[in-house]
C-alpha cells in the first residue's frame, strides 16, 4: 500500500486540537492543493471562504448545532458552491447568460465537496486533522447572510482542521462497511432484508439489528438536525433565482 492509499485508511475526523496555530505556508499548501481538485469543464465552481475573524468562528459554533470545537479550531474552511463568478463573467463578456438552473448548482456542489476532499487529504498528509462539519446546510438561509452570500452561492461544505491531539491521534476510526455492500456491477442492486443484516453484521456490537438500527435512525435520520438541514434546504431551493427555459 503506497503512503497516498495508506494516509486515506488513517484519515479520521478530528475534533480536539492541540491550540497550536496552523502556519499561513500550511494552509495555503492545503488550499493550493484543494484548487487542484477535479473539477468541471476547468471551471472550479467554487469559492472557499477562509474564516479568520474569530467572532464569526464563535457564531459558526453556535449556529453549527453549538459545537464548541469549531470555535477553537485554527483552521475553518468554507467550500461553497458559486455559480455567480461564472455568470458575472458570462454578463461582463456580453453573453446575456441564461440564469442559472438545478444543474448547474448540483455542479458548483459537487466541485466544492471534490475541492474540500482534496483539502482533507492535503491536511492529513500534513499531520493536520479535520473534520466535516455538515451543519453548514442546517441553517442555510442564515449562513448565507451571515456571509454575505449573492444570490447564486450556497454553503455545500465546511471543515475545521488543526493539530490533533494524541488521544485523537490514537482513536480507532470507526469501520467502514465492506465493499462487496458498497460496489455494485453495472447496475444498482437493492438489498433484500437478508442483504441488509449482512451488511450490518458485526456493525451493531451488542445490539441487535433492530434495536441498533432503531437507535441510530432516531439519532441521525429522524432528528432534529435532519429534519431541521431538509427544511431549511428545500426552502433555499424553492428561493433559488433560476428559472425554467422556454422549450
Amino acid at each position: 500500500m503506497n503512503e497516498i492509499i495508506a494516509s486515506l485508511y488513517r484519515r479520521k475526523s478530528v475534533r480536539v486540537f492541540t491550540g497550536e496555530p496552523v502556519s499561513g505556508e500550511i494552509k495555503e499548501a492545503v488550499l493550493a492543493a484543494a484548487a487542484q481538485a477535479p473539477t468541471a469543464g476547468c471551471q472550479q465552481l467554487y469559492t472557499v471562504l477562509d474564516i479568520t475573524d474569530q467572532a464569526l468562528k464563535d457564531r459558526l459554533a453556535v449556529t453549527c448545532d453549538d459545537q464548541p470545537f469549531i470555535a477553537k479550531a485554527p483552521v475553518v474552511l468554507i467550500f461553497c458552491a458559486d455559480c455567480q463568478k461564472w455568470y458575472d463573467a458570462y454578463a461582463e463578456a456580453g453573453c446575456a447568460p441564461r440564469a442559472p438552473g438545478p444543474g448547474d448548482l448540483l455542479l458548483a456542489v459537487a466541485d466544492a465537496c471534490i475541492a474540500a476532499q482534496n483539502a482533507v487529504t492535503a491536511a492529513e498528509s500534513l499531520g493536520l486533522g479535520s473534520c466535516y462539519i455538515g451543519d453548514i446546510l442546517e441553517r442555510c438561509g442564515e449562513h448565507r447572510a451571515l456571509l454575505d452570500l449573492p444570490e447564486w452561492v450556497v454553503p455545500a461544505a465546511m471543515l475545521v482542521m488543526g493539530w490533533p491531539t494524541q488521544q485523537q491521534r490514537q482513536r480507532p476510526k470507526p469501520e467502514r462497511f465492506p465493499l462487496e455492500h458498497i460496489v455494485c456491477a453495472n447496475r444498482y442492486r437493492r438489498k433484500d432484508g437478508a442483504g441488509l443484516r449482512d451488511m450490518f453484521a458485526g456493525q451493531t456490537g451488542a445490539k441487535s439489528f433492530e434495536d441498533w438500527l432503531g437507535a441510530f435512525c432516531q439519532r441521525k435520520y429522524e432528528s432534529g438536525f435532519s429534519r431541521e438541514m431538509n427544511r431549511s434546504a428545500a426552502e433555499y431551493l424553492k428561493a433559488f433565482p433560476w428559472k425554467e427555459e422556454a422549450t
